[in-house]
């Protein structure tokens, strides 16, 4: 068994989540990384790499791409070649090349808000338009509005679409039947499918993660999948993804913004724990999996017992929780502004994930329950100062 509640003190470590406060107090409950040590195999595995001490430049071995397809076949029974497979440091970069690749300046790109802050970078950067497709609030859960995807893909600018699976900050996992029309629209109006899957181990029970590509041979030459094992293994700050492009066509044009970037050389100790984590890190992962599941029933049941007017999002997958503040009356950056100095508390306010996320705001759940539930603590009596609950 491995020990998710053991504190980790992260202060101090150049923690972008945990040193970026000046005040020492602050409870950070923001930017996606976990507060848990990775799996022990792949801390074994760095340390064993680490221990020859020369860190130059490096090369991806054969054994690298061996693991990463054996784990999306073995977890997700999709098979893909290593022809397919371009390597480039972090999922960001990927977004901002594949933009570059397949739009020019002018074209519109499509995605689904609210959604991760970067999408909306990654198109502007390339001088592109944003075309939003509003995810509809049902309840408890967020569902695609079909109708108004269809009337935006059929715009003949819009080339491209962005889809987030697992989607962050509404914490679905889409369905099989919810991507299939997606690719049905999107293939039908000559649009490009860029499928950001880096959330996609952490799937709770009950749901199940499936590649965008994997669902037709047309659909996957249709796409563009980005992955990578940062967000399950808690290893973003080694700097390590892959692309998965079929079409030779589409991945000769991203090969070429991908150097264009010059975001073509990654870690050497991302590919270490890359191979690590996909080869020996399953066991770890479960029980994550089963730590967090824990962590957001908990969160919830926190919520309806002490905080009844603020809603969360049912969490399908990802450890990002999307609560509803708007009971407060405040704008989401003046919420977090001031659950930063008066109750030391920080989260990410939701209009950062586009216009939709006004009133929300996401917490991060990824950390030992004592920690989430300290946070809990602190939003009831910022609230209870503020309103009665």
């Amino acid at each position: 068994m491995y020990d998710f509640d053991m504190i980790n003190d992260r202060r101090g470590t150049c923690s972008c989540k945990w040193d970026d406060a000046a005040d020492p107090e602050v409870l950070p409950m923001w930017v996606a990384d976990m507060d848990f040590q990775t799996a022990p195999v792949i801390v074994e595995a760095l340390q064993k790499r680490i221990a020859q001490g020369i860190y130059g430049y490096t090369h991806v071995p054969d054994e690298y791409y061996e693991s990463v397809i054996s784990w999306f076949k073995r977890r997700h029974g999709w098979s893909f070649s290593r022809d397919w497979m371009i390597y480039i440091p972090g999922i960001v970069p990927a977004l901002s090349a594949i933009v570059k690749a397949l739009t020019v300046p002018g074209d519109k790109v499509l995605i689904q808000t609210p959604v991760y802050n970067c999408f909306f970078s990654s198109i502007r950067n390339n001088g592109c338009e944003m075309v939003s497709n509003a995810l509809v609030r049902d309840g408890n859960t967020f569902r695609i509005d079909f109708d108004d995807l269809e009337k935006k893909a059929s715009d003949p600018g819009v080339k491209l679409m962005i889809l987030c699976n697992p989607h962050n900050p509404a914490g679905r996992v889409w369905t099989r039947e919810e991507l299939t029309r997606i690719g049905e629209i999107c293939i039908r109006n000559g649009v490009t499918v860029l499928a950001d899957e880096i959330h996609c181990e952490l799937v709770y029970p009950g749901h199940e993660y499936t590649p965008f590509a994997s669902i037709s041979d047309e659909f996957l030459m249709h796409s563009v999948t980005c992955i990578s094992p940062s967000k399950a293994f808690n290893i973003a700050g080694l700097q390590i993804a892959n692309m998965v492009i079929p079409d030779s066509g589409m991945r000769q044009k991203i090969d070429r913004a991908v150097n264009v970037n010059e975001v073509c050389d990654v870690n050497p100790l991302g590919v270490i724990a890359t191979m690590a984590a996909y080869d020996k890190g399953e066991d770890w992962l479960l029980q994550l999996i089963d730590y967090l599941k824990g962590n957001f029933d908990c969160f919830r049941k926190y919520c309806t017992e002490n905080l009844p007017g603020f809603p969360v999002a049912e969490l399908e997958g990802t450890y990002l929780v999307w609560m509803d503040c708007s009971r407060l009356g405040m704008t989401s950056h003046q919420l977090a502004r001031e659950l930063m100095t008066d109750a030391k508390l920080r989260l990410n306010e939701g209009t950062m994930y586009g216009a939709d996320g006004e009133g929300f705001m996401r917490w991060n759940i990824a950390c030992p329950r004592y920690v989430m539930l300290d946070g809990l603590e602190r939003f009831r009596r910022f609230a209870g100062s503020r309103i009665t609950l």
